[in-house]
Order: C-alpha cells, then sequence, then structure tokens
C-alpha cells in the first residue's frame, strides 16, 4: 500500500475537493513527464470552435500532436477531430467530458477554446491536473478568475500562453526596442482603438436543444437560463454572464499590446468610462456598441474606444498582414497611437506594422509586420520543454485582462470614475464596483477559493 505524508495528503485533499467544486470528478493529480528537446508535444483541444480549430491546426503545423478532442456537442467534436486527425495523419480520441482528457497519460498540455465564462475553470483544473494550458483571450471572465488562474499556476509550476499573440511578433518587439531607444520621448498619451462595424443583435427563435447536449455542463458557473440556439451560436458575446462584450473579444489584443509597449505599467490608479447601447437601442443586447474608458496610469492616460457602427471602419486585411503593405491608419478600426513630446508612433495589432511620425505628417520610421500567430505557438512549444515563462504568462496577462473588467465595471455601476487599489485589487470604496469583482457563480462549477 502506498505511504503518503500529511502534506502530499493534504494537498491531494486540495485537489480532489477543488475538482467537485466545479462540478467534475476527481482527477489524477501527477504532474505531465518532463519533455526533452525532441519530444513531440501531445495536446488536447478543449472546445472545437471555430478560434479552437484555428489554434490546433497551428499547433500541428508546429509539430505538436493532439490526442484528444473534446466539445459538449457530437457534431463539432466529430467534425474538428477528424479534421485534426486528417492533417497531422495521426488519430485521435474525441470525448465529452474533459476530466477524460486530464486524467489521461497521453496528454502534456490542453488548448482551452471554449467561451469566455469557462477559460479560468478549465485552465485551473488543467494546472491541478498536471497539465500545461493555452488558453484564448480573453483567459477569464472576471478579475478574481485572474487572480485564481495566476495562483494556480505558480502553485502548480505550469506553463500557461495565454492568446495574446502580439508579444510574440517580432515588429512589435522592434517596436518596443525604438520607443526605449527614447526617441519618440516622453510619452504621456495612449490611444487605443477598437473602432468596428456592426449590427444589431436579435435573439429569435429559441430553438430545439440538441439531443445528448449537456446544457447545464456548457452554462457552468453562469446563471442558469434556458437554452437558446442563438445564445449558445456565438450570441454568448452580447450578455455579461458569459463575456464582458468587445472589450474583452477583440480590444484585449490591442489593450495587451499597447501595455506591452509601455513597459507593463501594472493596474492604473482609476479608471472611468461611459457608453452603452447608442447605435443599436432597443436589440437583445446588454454590451455597449458605444464604449469609452480612461486608465489613469500616474505618469501617462490610456484611452480606449469602441464602437460597433461605422460601416467604414476596417481591421488589418489579411493582403497588408501577408505583404509589405501598410493599413489606411484613419480609417484602421484595431491601431494603436503613442503620442511622444517628439513624434508619434502608429501601431496595427495582428501584422499592421508601425510608422513613426514627425510635423505635417511626415514618416520618419517604418517597420512592415507579420501575424504572429505561429511564434506565439512556438514559444508555447517550447517553454513546455524549457519550463521557462512564456511571451504571455498568466501573471502579465492579469495586469493587462484587468483593464477589461475595470473598465466594464466602471460602466456596468453607472457610467462612473473608480479609484483603484493595485495591491488589494480592490475599488476604494465603492461597494457595488467591488462586487463584481468576484460574480456570482454557481456552487457546483465555482473555482475554490483556494486552488
Amino acid at each position: 500500500m502506498e505511504r503518503i505524508n500529511r502534506r502530499e495528503f493534504l494537498n491531494r485533499s486540495i485537489r480532489v475537493s477543488s475538482a467537485a467544486s466545479l462540478g467534475t470528478l476527481a482527477f489524477s493529480t501527477m504532474p505531465s513527464s518532463v519533455l526533452g528537446a525532441n519530444d513531440r508535444v501531445n495536446l488536447a483541444l478543449i472546445g472545437c470552435g471555430g478560434r479552437g480549430r484555428i489554434v490546433a491546426r497551428g499547433l500541428i503545423e508546429c509539430g505538436a500532436r493532439f490526442t484528444y478532442v473534446c466539445d459538449l456537442l457530437e457534431e463539432r467534436r466529430e467534425s474538428v477531430g477528424k479534421e485534426l486527425a486528417d492533417a497531422q495523419k495521426a488519430g485521435l480520441k474525441k470525448v465529452a467530458n474533459m476530466e477524460q482528457v486530464f486524467d489521461s497519460p497521453d496528454v502534456d498540455a490542453v488548448v482551452v477554446a471554449t467561451p469566455d465564462h469557462w477559460h479560468a475553470g478549465v485552465t485551473v483544473q488543467a494546472c491541478q491536473a498536471g497539465k500545461d494550458v493555452y488558453v484564448e483571450k480573453p483567459h477569464a471572465h472576471s478579475l478574481w478568475e485572474s487572480r485564481q488562474m495566476a495562483a494556480a499556476v505558480r502553485k502548480y509550476q505550469r506553463i500557461v500562453q495565454v492568446g495574446t499573440q502580439n508579444r510574440s511578433g517580432p515588429y512589435n518587439h522592434k517596436a518596443l526596442d525604438y520607443i526605449n531607444s527614447g526617441k519618440l520621448g516622453d510619452i504621456h498619451l495612449v490611444k487605443v482603438y477598437n473602432l468596428k462595424s456592426g449590427g444589431p443583435f436579435h435573439l429569435g427563435d429559441a430553438g430545439k436543444q440538441p439531443a445528448g447536449f449537456d446544457w447545464d455542463r456548457w452554462l457552468g458557473p453562469a446563471p442558469d437560463r434556458s437554452y437558446h440556439q442563438r445564445v449558445f451560436h456565438g450570441g454568448w458575446h452580447h450578455f455579461w454572464d458569459f463575456s464582458n462584450g468587445d472589450m474583452a473579444d477583440d480590444g484585449i489584443h490591442q489593450m495587451d499590446l499597447a501595455l506591452m509597449l509601455m513597459g507593463d505599467p501594472g493596474f492604473p490608479k482609476s479608471v472611468s468610462c461611459t457608453g452603452g447601447r447608442l447605435a443599436h437601442k432597443g436589440d437583445d443586447s446588454e454590451v455597449p456598441d458605444v464604449q469609452v474608458a480612461c486608465f489613469d496610469y500616474d505618469k501617462f492616460l490610456m484611452t480606449f474606444e469602441l464602437t460597433q457602427y461605422p460601416r467604414y471602419m476596417q481591421k488589418t486585411t489579411g493582403t497588408i498582414r501577408r505583404n509589405d503593405e501598410f493599413p489606411y491608419w484613419t480609417q484602421n478600426a484595431t491601431r494603436i497611437e503613442l503620442y511622444g513630446s517628439d513624434l508619434i508612433m502608429t501601431v496595427g495589432r495582428h501584422g499592421g506594422g508601425w510608422i513613426v511620425q514627425t510635423s505635417g505628417g511626415r514618416i520618419v520610421e517604418k517597420c512592415f509586420g507579420r501575424p504572429a500567430d505561429q511564434p506565439h505557438e512556438e514559444n508555447f512549444l517550447e517553454c513546455i520543454k524549457s519550463r521557462k515563462q512564456p511571451n504571455a504568462d498568466a501573471e502579465t496577462l492579469h495586469r493587462s485582462a484587468a483593464m477589461i473588467y475595470l473598465g466594464c465595471i466602471a460602466h456596468r455601476v453607472g457610467n462612473q470614475t473608480l479609484h483603484f487599489d493595485g495591491q488589494t485589487e480592490r475599488f476604494v470604496d465603492h461597494r457595488d464596483a467591488n462586487r463584481l469583482i468576484k460574480p456570482a457563480y454557481r456552487a457546483k462549477y465555482s473555482i475554490p477559493e483556494q486552488v
């Protein structure tokens, strides 16, 4: 009979208790084996939607192998499972329950591409099971969840890479080098844009729940509600129970890159936000279609502007991303502007490149860009083997993603200005805002206080 000491007994008890609180079975707590430099990394995909499929294909191209795909919807896991098996020319298992993934010795790491409200819970469970994680952005649904994820990463010594791939883009690091050279001068204003087109959102007919589909499990930590096909098929982005709107869905890319370029300064000391459902007022969405936030970082201000209505705004096109071209910056939907005392730098995400200008619009420096998906995925696989921190680690992204949570909370409590204590990670003298740091979760799917 195996003999274990008291500390190990307590550790195992905590992990089993944590699994139970997330509505799961107990899973193996043994860490993944240490991989050599030439070992192939075995992965599992949890969440077989569009983004999960794209990330999985990219990781296969980087040399990884998928041994599992996991999704609650049978037709999706069958379809994506076949696609990945064909791509890697090797079979894999298709399962509905992620506990089978966590228990498997044939899985070194997982790709988490579920809806946002499940990101943190799955990541914490994976860390407890000894698996490394590539988790899609935003990596958590609340500030409290994000802190719990970072704690789990430290406790179980796991590699967690967040899917904010701009941090692995060579052209972005060249922009950082240029800023650090001092040529821009002192930067006291950074403008982040997420000015996209869009239309109204209507739920329509609820539809019929697919046979064998576990809607309760899909809801997970979110409040109970009846099945609705529109919510399941992407409409969840429009509800606070599952998402923080397009500030989280797309804006996090620009905000995270902007903070990287500013040296990752930590938490702002205050945030103000205004906005609402202005362009599509009266539809079924809860999240803003116009939103403006301002973050005070003491030595500089960062503004964030969001729209979901002007037809003429456009993200950097695929053609521009693949070639030595720049977007038309004035109508580029996802740009960043850094206002130095001497020069201004405009940066595009996902391969948009950057330019530096002086008076009269004259360009004094420029750098074309390419998308950073591949180097970001390669960095993740390398770090699994080396055990070095990845480019978009959970602790760094905790401070970047805080911009989402703080900005949306300031909007949700009535478009207010809120002061924030970065040491306690609480708002100063604002009970309603502090309640939203940790939303109400359904007990059987909640992340435990002690991960």
